[in-house]
């Protein structure tokens, strides 16, 4: 197996672990962000809630990772485009971080709030109120607005490369479209962050199960990049003479 299909391989693998570990670890989070009493729920669940907080560093990891991994197939295409993609999926990367953060220190505060028994919870409630705002602003600048930007860029390579099949690149190139849009609903508060129009969101994460599937299976297209490394060839040959 070539460096190429090496890299094939890894990628789809942390698309995978991506999606996985995202999907579970916010199902997780529910005793601490949802319901009037997060409060006492959250440090009742304490344990899961901390393991939702792992899980989502490893989707942390496997965002930089699927980034990395791609950068060096991706650059050979299009060098600035694919350093783009690279530089807003770590920025991606840094939002879900912050938003780990928030969730933790919320965790902080319900243990707190617990322990100290309080009888007046105004000042707790209005610092978990804080903190849970920022988990949902970072939800949707990570996950929905920067995976929106980056998504297309690579897509785009795709589409123009042929490393995938195209059906493939246009179904990522529509899919972050379509949830960049949503983003931009939720920011302006047009609708809420978790309503029907998440199904926005749908086909992006469609597409990047295809494609973790794909890469794991088929790998890259060895016709498309055996034709560039041809034509880089005869770049090298003809700069020569």
């Amino acid at each position: 197996m070539n460096s190429n299909q090496k890299a094939a391989k890894i990628a789809g693998v942390l698309f995978l672990l991506a999606a996985s570990s995202a999907v579970i670890g916010l199902l997780l989070y529910d005793p601490i962000l949802n319901g009037s009493d997060y409060l006492i729920k959250g440090s009742a669940h304490a344990n899961q809630v901390t393991l939702g907080a792992l899980l989502e560093l490893i989707l942390v990891v496997s965002v930089v990772g699927t980034a990395t991994t791609m950068y060096p197939i991706l650059r050979k295409y299009n060098e600035t485009i694919a350093l783009w993609h690279v530089y807003f999926r770590f920025l991606e990367a840094v939002i879900i971080t912050v938003g780990i953060i928030s969730v933790l220190s919320l965790l902080t505060l319900s243990q707190n709030f617990v322990a100290a028994g309080v009888a007046n919870p105004a000042s707790y409630q209005a610092s978990g109120i804080l903190l849970k705002a920022i988990h949902d602003w970072t939800f949707m600048l990570g996950p929905l607005f920067m995976l929106g930007i980056n998504t297309i860029m690579y897509s785009y390579i795709f589409y123009k490369s042929k490393l995938v099949p195209r059906f493939l690149s246009i179904l990522g190139m529509s899919g972050a479209v379509m949830v960049f849009i949503n983003a931009l609903l939720v920011l302006f508060g047009i609708v809420e962050q978790l309503s029907a129009w998440g199904i926005l969101a749908l086909p992006i994460a469609a597409f990047e199960m295809i494609l973790a599937v794909w890469l794991l299976v088929k790998g890259f297209n060895e016709s498309a990049l055996s034709a560039f490394s041809k034509i880089a060839n005869d770049k090298r040959l003809a700069q020569a003479d």
